[in-house]
């Protein structure tokens, strides 16, 4: 039950100190300790990362997102393919799905060439994927449950009858 309530804490900060996570979820040091050892031990945690708002960034970070029709075979399953796009770098996320696709990735690299040539030299040439719809993200408003942009609650300008 306390790695559930500290799970959940970390979720909402992974920047919580020991002690914070202690106040917040009635539990001891040593016990909130223990918990985030055991999430950790265990796999369920597998990293901390931040939430970046790319558009406050001088340097380009293009980001897509990838729909991945494939047709599997009797030598090849869903876990086979996502093994090998899963290795590459680019790769910053890769989900099975439902709908009219069988696989969602999300793409990053320098430039749209690079994403681009990616996807095609690399992604397009494995034989079970039958298509690939890219998907170049624009802006993004959310990310991880975190709102980005510029925190203004509300950017419309006023009226006056």
């Amino acid at each position: 039950m306390s790695e559930a309530v500290v799970l959940e804490a970390l979720r909402e900060n992974a920047r919580y100190s020991v002690d914070d996570l202690a106040r917040m979820t009635g539990l001891d040091a040593d016990e909130v300790e223990a918990a985030i050892a055991a999430l950790e031990g265990s796999g369920v945690v597998r990293g901390y990362r931040p939430v970046v708002d790319w558009d406050r960034l001088a340097d380009e970070r293009v980001r897509a997102e990838v729909e991945l029709n494939v047709t599997l075979d009797r030598e090849t399953s869903y876990d086979d393919i996502a093994a090998r796009l899963a290795r590459f770098p680019q790769v910053t996320s890769l989900r099975l799905v439902s709908g009219d696709y069988d696989f969602d990735m999300e793409v990053e690299g320098d430039s749209i060439r690079e994403v681009s040539r990616f996807i095609s030299e690399k992604v397009a040439p494995v034989p079970e994927i039958t298509q690939t719809v890219t998907h170049y993200v624009m802006t993004s408003y959310k990310d991880h449950g975190v709102e980005l942009g510029d925190g203004e609650d509300d950017d419309r300008l006023s009226f006056s009858p």
